[in-house]
């Protein structure tokens, strides 16, 4: 088994904040290589928001960076999303990633935000309401 399993969603008012948190398990795990968080909506496809590669670099979409901050703890095995200044537009169903190959971490690498296509594990996505 290598599960994600998201959690820390919920329903706030405009301009508050949220952490999402995102913990792995199984026999190994990806921390140490490369993570994300993604999130959707009914309306738009599947939005990479921010990565981190196993030295801590990070990388966001223009449409968060400067109000989320990505992290992670190695030793828990536990990935962060820090979101502060909340919009009606980030409502959304949010989604961590990992990628287990050793090495690779795509959107680092290539300087730019994540993309469905750089990751092989997916947890089930947990909500995100932003009220006016």
């Amino acid at each position: 088994q290598k599960p994600l399993v998201e959690s820390g969603g919920g329903s706030v008012q405009a301009g508050g904040s949220l952490t999402l948190s995102c913990a792995e398990s199984g026999l190994y795990t990806v921390t140490g290589f490369c993570m994300a968080w993604f999130r959707k909506t009914s309306e738009n496809e599947r939005e990479g928001v921010a990565a981190i590669d196993r030295s801590g670099d990070t990388i966001y979409a223009d449409s968060v960076k400067g109000r989320f901050t990505i992290s992670k703890d190695n030793t828990k095995n536990i990935l962060y999303l820090q979101m502060s200044n909340l919009e009606p537009e980030d409502t959304a169903t949010y989604y961590c990633a990992s990628e287990a190959m050793y090495g690779l971490c795509p959107p680092l690498n290539e300087g730019r935000p994540p993309e469905r296509t750089d990751f092989g594990y997916w947890g089930q996505g947990t909500q995100v309401t932003v009220s006016s």
